[in-house]
């Protein structure tokens, strides 16, 4: 047999004789878990990486870019500033496309987007071609791997949803949401570090690329199926219970997810400006381009220990709402001392804790308020609930970068500046780092104010194995499960009032 076992036996429950097997256990013991998802997480992992280190390729070179491709250090930018621009009309389709066609399909097209947009990238920087202006060739690749990107990026919630259990969940979107960042992690090391000159550009191209195969290969020889032979929880066995525009009304009409919908979309803009500008925020103050792209490492390594501390511990209390608002207050602080000291000469230390801190508090904040997401929302389609988040902060993402830059002046007079941009003047970025840290605090004060939701998901499970049927889906006829299923449970439910209602009272819910 291909799966694990029956995860949710205890191994305490003797059931023998005329002793009767519970009813949760009846119902519990159908869900397995299969071997095969650790594969699955493997290639989403994989894809995300690579399509996270395509994005972030020139920022961390962004002066010997603009250089090798003949373009100003706006058209630089603008190959990082089209992920944004093309994921938000792309968006919608591609949250109907996870959520109706299923996971193979979706991860099979993104891995090829991404693998022929490397490559176009790659022929476009060939002298060999004699192309006399390589920059549109290359902004063509970058157009099809950020076409790729929303089918990758908004998979990990469906992925967790429908080949781990309940208590895996958390840990696997966070595995997979957090490969994107270390994709990030590899372009902030590797392309200072291979490109010494401008004509070393080349072979950055081929170095990316080549990780871009690897992934088609194995995403289109190794995936299967979308999802196991058999649910692995309750909730799996209806994932996508809500028709795709019968959901979008139901989010629509979901306060509390139009709170998470605005701030946390806030959030992925600033972490999106953050990453594609450090480079140019530190160079005029005199730091070097091997400096940023540690500091941006720093960012990243953080981030990941942090969204793995947190993983695990929100897989073991349920805390997402606590956990999520902690995090974004830190965040905001972290983002205002980066503000500060950036505008500094000569403070590594204090620029690199800045950024190590932002890094450890926000990035652990992606994965957590992703499932926190699904659990405000559901039945709504995992795809369809995050994808909007990641619509709204794309949107964010280029008004902000839009804004920022526009936000910088031209110093007449820059002795320290280690930004090789020809005979342009270099930029100052005062202004627009204080306007980034002011909009990101403002919006976590208004996350943690305001939001307020029951754990929908985590009720309608609990319910089901209250209810001792073999079908999540038959529990929804009862009442109070009908409530939970069709988006009108009302933040009472779960809440010590209602305590003699809930099932799940062990676990934590506002």
């Amino acid at each position: 047999m291909d799966y694990e076992g029956e995860f949710l036996n205890d191994p305490n429950d003797n059931v023998s004789g005329n002793i009767k097997p519970t009813r949760e256990l009846i119902t519990r013991s159908i869900f397995k878990v299969y071997k095969r998802r650790w594969f699955v997480l493997l290639v989403l992992c994989l894809l995300n990486s690579s399509n996270a280190a395509l994005w972030l390729t020139f920022a961390p070179v962004a002066d010997q870019s603009a250089q090798y491709l003949h373009a100003t250090l706006d058209q630089v930018n603008w190959l990082s500033l089209v992920y944004m621009v093309v994921a938000i009309p792309l968006s919608f389709g591609t949250t109907w496309m996870i959520d109706s066609l299923g996971l193979r399909i979706t991860l099979i097209l993104g891995s090829w987007l991404n693998m022929l947009g490397a490559l176009l990238r790659l022929f476009g920087t060939f002298e060999s071609l004699g192309l006399s202006d390589p920059y549109p060739l290359v902004m063509s690749g970058q157009t099809l791997c950020a076409i790729a990107q929303p089918l990758v990026i908004f998979a990990p919630t469906k992925m967790a949803a429908l080949w781990f259990s309940e208590n895996q969940r958390a840990t696997a979107n966070m595995i997979a949401s957090m490969s994107n960042p270390v994709g990030l992690l590899f372009a902030n090391i590797l392309s200072p570090l291979i490109v010494t000159t401008n004509d070393r550009i080349p072979l950055l191209m081929l170095v990316y690329a080549i990780p871009a195969c690897l992934v088609c290969f194995l995403a289109t020889v190794g995936l299967r199926s979308s999802g196991p032979p058999t649910p692995p929880s309750a909730s799996a066995e209806s994932s996508t219970s809500e028709p795709f525009i019968q959901g979008l009304k139901l989010l629509l009409r979901n306060r509390p997810y139009l709170v998470l919908l605005v701030c946390f979309g806030c959030g992925i803009a600033v972490f999106t400006c953050f990453s594609s500008l450090l480079e140019q925020i530190l160079c005029v103050r005199g730091y070097s381009n091997f400096f940023a792209g540690l500091c941006g490492s720093l960012f990243i390594v953080f981030g990941v220990v942090g969204a793995g501390v947190l993983g695990l511990f929100v897989d073991k209390t349920k805390m997402f709402t606590e956990v999520t608002k902690v995090n974004m207050a830190l965040s905001a602080l972290a983002c205002i001392a980066f503000a500060v000291v950036s505008q500094m000469r000569q403070q590594e230390v204090a620029v690199a804790a800045a950024c190590s801190l932002f890094g450890l508090f926000g990035f652990a904040i992606y994965p957590i308020a992703m499932e926190l997401c699904v659990e405000c929302t559901y039945p709504v389609g995992e795809a369809t609930s995050t994808g909007l988040i990641f619509i709204s902060g794309q949107v964010q993402s280029v008004v902000l970068m839009v804004a920022l830059q526009a936000l910088t002046r031209p110093l007449a007079d820059s002795p320290f500046s280690t930004c090789s941009i020809g005979g342009d003047p270099a930029l100052s970025w005062r202004v627009s780092v204080l306007v980034m840290a002011g909009v990101f605090a403002a919006l976590s004060c208004l996350f943690i104010i305001i939001f307020n939701s029951p754990y929908r998901r985590i009720l309608a499970e609990a319910k089901a194995a209250q209810s001792g049927r073999p079908s999540f889906k038959a529990d929804c006829i009862d009442t109070i499960s009908q409530a939970v299923c069709q988006g009108t449970l009302e933040p009472s439910i779960g809440t010590k009032e209602n305590e003699e209602l809930d099932p799940g009272k062990d676990q934590p819910t506002l």
